[in-house]
């Protein structure tokens, strides 16, 4: 018997690639501007490679001439769950509701070719102007610079009675400073209130007394929060620009049982990084919803697990439910089994708390500060 091996390798040929087709889906993201302008560029960034891994200007849209419409295509996986979002090159520029409330991430689940049409009305730099006002002493260090990373601006916080007690004072340095005090350079008017909580907290004599620094962030956070050349030169820059500036003008406790470091999502990760590599510096650390895992940085927890070594550092740690939140959680159930394996032992070295129905943002973190305050500076 003969066989016809030319039909049954065309027939082979074709069910490979409707084999392969079927596991692959194009997506089209298609945005209306109605105000955009002929500058106006547009991208999206989201959880995907393909969308650029929450890099604001990581993917952009090409324009329709003469039109206020852009799009893009992009292929994956079959079965995967997107999140994303659009800006217009930077997080200070990402979509914002027509309210001006603080939006959820969009979300689609790749099941077939289709297009997603968004109409977009306002930016957040077009949001609402922020209304509050400081609590306290605050002084500013305007465009610093150091090599390796964009210049920043830095916010220094002073207690109740700095200028008539002369005593020395811990201090505490804290990632995304510009969201810190002010709402009105903080993400869409809501600042973490760090100068209300401190201010009442000490005030009642429930927290020690503390220098509060807070280091703006630039149009390279995720970079400067991971452990990666950016990430190690905004480590240098706090330990050997930043912290002696603040020694040297302040009255300052200079060893790192009274020197802490704080931050949310990847600043989370950038407060634990600066500890565990550096605790002849930083000997506590507050991790707000840290970022432990993909598309983030993972590798912080098998640098826990592969170390022979105990630091002497304090950790607070903490992380809500919803959204992001809960996709957040494995790494920190992660890096929480890593670290008592190390020997760190619960309300001693190591607390951990989670905010039931708590969000990614910074609302729900200013709403649970005060537990990282009293943790880090008790009264003594």
């Amino acid at each position: 018997m003969r066989i016809q091996w030319i039909p049954l390798l065309f027939s082979l040929f074709f069910f490979i690639i409707a084999c392969n087709h079927d596991q692959t889906v194009q997506i089209t993201f298609r945005v209306i501007v109605p105000n955009a302008n002929d500058s106006t560029e547009v991208f999206i960034t989201g959880n995907h490679e393909s969308l650029g891994n929450w890099h604001p200007n990581a993917v952009e849209l090409v324009r329709n001439k003469g039109e206020k419409q852009f799009s893009v295509i992009r292929v994956f996986p079959a079965g995967v769950e997107l999140e994303y979002k659009f800006t217009r090159g930077n997080w200070s520029t990402e979509r914002i509701e027509d309210d001006g409330s603080i939006p959820g991430n969009f979300r689609l689940k790749t099941t077939k070719d289709t297009t997603i049409v968004c109409e977009i009305n306002r930016w957040r730099d077009e949001g609402i102007k922020a209304s509050g006002q400081i609590t306290g002493k605050v002084e500013y260090y305007p465009d610093m610079s150091f090599p390796g990373i964009l210049q920043r601006n830095v916010i220094v916080w002073l207690p109740p009675n700095y200028e008539t007690e002369k005593r020395q004072y811990p201090v505490l340095y804290m990632h995304d400073g510009q969201n810190v005090f002010d709402p009105a350079t903080s993400y869409l008017g809501f600042d973490w209130q760090a100068d209300e909580t401190a201010d009442s907290l000490i005030r009642t004599g429930k927290m020690e007394p503390v220098i509060i620094v807070g280091i703006y962030n630039s149009d390279e956070r995720t970079a400067d929060y991971s452990d990666t050349e950016n990430g190690r030169a905004y480590q240098k820059f706090i330990i050997e620009k930043l912290k002696p500036l603040i020694d040297k003008t302040y009255r300052t406790k200079k060893g790192p049982k009274d020197t802490a470091v704080m931050g949310s999502s990847m600043g989370g990760l950038a407060s634990f990084l600066l500890a565990w590599n550096h605790p002849e510096i930083f000997g506590k650390a507050a991790c707000l919803s840290p970022a432990f895992i993909e598309p983030f940085e993972e590798s912080s927890v098998k640098m826990v697990e592969s170390s022979s070594l105990k630091p002497d550092v304090q950790f607070y740690m903490d992380n809500g439910t919803v959204g992001l939140e809960a996709k957040l959680q494995p790494g920190c159930d992660a890096m929480l089994q890593a670290l008592h394996a190390k020997g760190y032992t619960d309300s001693v070295d190591l607390l951990w708390y989670q905010d039931q129905s708590a969000e990614h943002n910074e609302p729900a973190w200013a709403n649970r500060l005060w537990r990282s305050f009293q943790f880090l500076f008790p009264v003594k």
